[in-house]
């Protein structure tokens, strides 16, 4: 699976890989490809993409416990002891498309909601009086109620309560995402949820989601508004999660080359239950999301690894430990949810039903500090404020 650099977009790259061959590649990695990879690592070398698909191998499972203490050695001397804290806030469960593994899904029969400004700011207080001040906005992907002309509204009430505004929205074209910046959203997150174009159409049915190559072109349309941080990731279960995990880390490493400027994340959502979910078709273990989570830290060591509530609370006291750098507590997936938790509007099922508090403390006993705003934008914002 060889990189190289080519001038228009990541579709053309894409239309040169082998989806099966790839496949053979991965399961064929030997435990002495492991340790040579673990080896370079360890001499302080940077790790390659094949590197990668050896540490997410079957062969690399026997390694776990040695790259989790490699990963925790190499996630502090990066970040040091801390963590990063964010909440979601969906703002309406609208949909226009249908997709088998959504509880927004068009075709499930479930309340729909989407709330308007004076609702939204009551669940920004909400929120607010958490301690948190880094935010992600998410809606269902409607363009005619949930569509610019409402973002342009919600936006700019966000950033009068939040220093840092994160957004998972439809895919939108190159001109909005300029827009959305000028309007104060720091960070757009955007899942390709399959990389396999088959597998992708058995579980986009209606919709404009239904257009793979344009949710896969969504990244280069963000890299090129200038977005700080991009934010991509698969839907772990969908389909095969090693050759998925793979795609995502070739994808990751093409923006990171082309759009330098620009941050990154990367997610990792296990297949949840929702109204009308489909069942997982690649199960990912917790140990086997650890060595993901794992692989990721060795071979990205700037990129920010982020964990949601849709995972165990014991399993998420571990990964703290070794990658994860961006955390999410107290989440409803549900408009107005914080104010007035409605079961029949939530888009999945949580697993970790902590409050804020509880979590903040589980990082203090783990002698981690949680940290409420991010970093690189408040110096950013301070340089500019003192003519630097």
């Amino acid at each position: 699976m060889a990189y190289h650099y080519l001038d228009n977009n990541y579709l053309e790259q894409f239309e040169e890989l082998d989806w099966e061959s790839i496949r053979l590649k991965l399961y064929s990695k030997t435990p002495i490809e492991v340790q040579r990879a673990l080896e370079k690592s360890v001499m302080g070398k940077r790790l390659q993409l094949e590197d990668f698909m050896t540490l997410i191998s079957p062969a690399a499972e026997a390694s776990i416990s040695v790259m989790k203490k490699m990963s925790t050695q190499l996630t502090q001397q990066r970040f040091g002891r801390t963590i990063g804290m964010y909440i979601p806030l969906y703002l309406s469960n609208l949909c226009s498309n249908d997709c088998t593994y959504c509880g927004f899904s068009m075709s499930n029969r479930i309340k729909r909601k989407t709330l308007n400004a004076a609702e939204v700011e009551s669940e920004l207080q909400a929120i607010k009086a958490k301690g948190y001040d880094s935010i992600l906005l998410v809606t269902g992907e409607q363009e005619t109620k949930v569509g610019m002309t409402y973002f342009r509204q919600m936006i700019p009430l966000a950033k009068r309560y939040f220093s840092y505004v994160a957004m998972e929205v439809q895919p939108l074209d190159a001109e909005q995402y300029v827009e959305l910046k000028s309007l104060g959203v720091d960070s757009v997150l955007v899942y390709q949820e399959t990389y396999h174009p088959g597998v992708y159409g058995e579980h986009h049915l209606r919709g404009k989601k239904t257009d793979f190559h344009y949710r896969l072109d969504t990244p280069d349309r963000l890299g090129r508004a200038g977005m700080d941080k991009i934010g991509i990731g698969a839907l772990l279960g969908l389909n095969e999660w090693r050759i998925d995990s793979l795609f995502t880390a070739h994808h990751l490493t093409y923006l990171q080359k082309r759009y330098w400027r620009s941050r990154y994340s990367v997610s990792f959502p296990r297949l949840r239950p929702c109204a009308g979910g489909v069942q997982p078709k690649s199960l990912i273990s917790d140990n086997q999301l650890i060595q993901l989570v794992c692989a990721y830290r060795l071979c990205f060591p700037e990129v920010e690894l982020s964990l949601s509530t849709r995972e165990p609370a014991e399993l998420r006291n571990q990964l703290v430990k070794f990658g994860i750098t961006s955390l999410s507590a107290e989440s409803s997936t549900q408009p107005g949810g914080y104010l007035h938790p409605d079961t029949e509007l939530v888009q999945f099922e949580i697993s970790d039903e902590r409050s804020t508090t509880e979590v903040h403390e589980m990082l203090k006993a783990q002698g981690i500090e949680a940290v409420w705003h991010d970093w690189s934008i408040a110096f950013s914002q301070n340089s500019v404020s003192r003519g630097t």
